[in-house]
C-alpha cells in the first residue's frame, strides 16, 4: 500500500510499505477514504524527530470502510463507514471507565511515561502506524470506531476522529457559558472549530492569530479577531471588558508558538544532537516556544480558566507561576477523550444544516501523493492551508 512516512527533519515522502495484518482478535483493517493532515503532525515534522524512526508512517485523523475484523470484534461489520479516534483505547480499564480515555491503563506507553498509544505519533505514544495511508491497523477496534450511518460525505464525519472532540474538550475545560468571552489563541483547525462551537453557546469570542486567512475565517463565523503583530491583543481584552480580561482562554497553539525567539533557537539546538542527547534534552530541558501560553495568562480574568489543547513538550518550561497563583487561574489540559464526547458532537456532523460548516471546513482535498507539498505549505503557512484532507 501506499503511506506518508517519515524520513527526517521536514523530510516526508509517499513509499510502497506493507500492508498492515490483523494481529490481535480484537484489531480491525480499515480502507482509508479519508484522513486530515493535523497541527500535530508539524510537531513531528520539526520538533520531536528524535523521537520518530525513519519509515514511521504518520497520520492519526483516519476514516474508511472496514475490510477485515478479528474474531472478538463484534461491534463491527465489513463494510461499516467508521471515523476512528486518534487515540487507541480499550474501552474496559479503570481509566476508560471514567472517560479518560487518553490514560487508557492498557496502551499507556509506559516506557516513555506516557499516556495511551496514538496512531502515527512518534515511539512517546507507541509508534503506531498511523493513518495517512491506504490501510490502517486498527488495535481495540472492539471500542474505538465510531460507526457512522449517515450517506453525508466524509468531510462531516472525518473530523470525528480528532477536530471536533478536540475542540468540544477545549471548549468544556474553558468553562464559559452564554453572554461570557472566551479567547482563542491560534485560529488553526482546532482553534477555529472551538470558536465555532463557542458562538452556537451565545459565547463572545475573540480571536488571535497572525495568519490572515485564518483570521477572515474565523471572523467570517462571526467571532472578533485581532492579529498578534499588530495589536496587545490581551490589552484589547482587558480594554473590552471593562480591564477584566476574558472568563477563558483556549490556547490552541502550544510549543511551535511564534514570537519566542528563545525558545525557537533552543529548538534549532536540540535538533542539532545526536537522537540519543535531543531525546534527553527534550525531556529535561524546556524546548517550547511560550507565547501563545503568556498571552493566555495575561489575557485571562482573576479566577478565569486556561484551556490547553495545544502540544507541549518541555518539561522546565518558564511560567510566571506567581502570577498564575496571584490571578487564581485554573488551568485545564489534555489530549482529547473522544469517546467521551461523541454523544455531543457526532449529532452535529450528522445536522444536514451543517451548523458548524463541516462541509467547507477544509481549505485543501487532496491525493496522498501531494503528502509532502501538503506539509511544507501547512507549516510555511502558504497557499491558504489551514486544513487539508487526504483521499487515498
Amino acid at each position: 500500500m501506499k503511506a506518508v512516512t517519515w524520513q527526517g527533519k521536514r523530510d516526508v515522502r509517499v513509499e510502497d510499505v506493507p500492508d498492515p495484518q490483523i494481529r490481535e482478535d480484537t484489531d480491525a483493517i480499515i480502507e482509508i477514504t479519508t484522513t486530515g493532515l493535523c497541527g500535530s503532525d508539524l510537531h513531528l515534522y520539526e520538533v520531536l524527530g528524535p523521537f520518530m524512526t525513519p519509515g514511521d508512517i504518520l497520520g492519526h485523523e483516519p476514516m474508511g470502510r472496514v475490510v477485515e475484523v478479528g474474531s472478538a470484534v463484534t461491534n463491527l461489520q465489513v463494510g461499516d463507514r467508521v471515523a476512528v479516534p486518534f487515540q487507541i483505547a480499550c474501552g474496559s480499564c479503570w481509566m476508560c471507565t471514567r472517560d479518560l480515555q487518553t490514560q487508557c491503563e492498557t496502551t499507556q506507553v509506559r516506557e516513555h511515561g506516557m499516556g495511551a498509544a496514538l496512531f502515527g505519533y512518534s515511539s512517546l505514544y507507541g509508534a503506531v502506524p498511523g493513518g495517512q495511508a491506504e490501510l490502517l491497523r486498527v488495535p481495540h477496534a472492539d471500542y474505538g470506531p465510531i460507526v457512522v450511518e449517515s450517506d453525508l460525505p466524509d468531510d462531516h464525519f472525518v473530523y470525528l476522529s480528532d477536530v471536533l472532540p478536540t475542540a468540544f474538550q477545549a471548549l468544556e475545560y474553558a468553562a464559559v457559558g452564554e453572554g461570557d468571552t472566551l479567547l482563542v489563541v491560534g485560529l488553526g483547525p482546532i482553534g477555529d472549530m472551538a470558536a465555532r462551537l463557542a458562538l452556537r453557546r451565545g459565547v463572545r469570542v475573540i480571536g488571535a492569530d497572525l495568519v490572515p486567512e485564518r483570521l477572515t475565517r474565523t471572523a467570517e463565523r462571526g467571532a472578533e479577531t485581532y492579529d498578534v503583530t499588530g495589536v496587545d491583543v490581551a490589552e484589547v481584552v482587558r480594554e473590552t471588558t471593562g480591564g477584566r480580561g476574558a472568563d477563558g482562554v483556549i490556547d490552541a497553539v502550544g510549543m511551535e508558538a511564534h514570537g519566542s525567539p528563545v525558545s525557537q533557537i533552543g529548538q534549532a539546538a536540540v535538533g542539532l544532537l545526536p537522537d540519543f542527547l535531543a531525546r534527553k534534552a527534550m525531556t529535561t530541558v524546556s524546548v517550547d516556544r511560550l507565547a501563545a501560553l503568556h498571552l493566555a495568562i495575561d489575557a485571562v480574568r482573576r479566577g478565569g480558566v486556561i484551556s490547553l489543547s495545544g502540544v507541549y513538550a518541555g518539561t522546565v518550561d518558564p511560567i510566571p507561576l506567581q502570577t498564575l497563583f496571584d490571578k487564581q487561574v485554573q488551568l485545564h489540559m489534555g489530549q482529547a477523550n473522544v469517546r467521551r464526547w461523541v454523544s455531543q458532537v457526532k449529532p452535529l456532523a450528522e445536522d444536514p444544516a451543517d451548523p458548524l460548516g463541516l462541509a467547507d471546513f477544509a481549505t485543501h482535498r487532496l491525493p496522498l501523493s501531494a503528502a509532502p507539498e501538503a506539509y511544507r505549505d501547512f507549516q510555511a503557512k502558504t497557499d491558504g492551508v489551514v486544513k487539508v484532507l487526504f483521499q487515498p
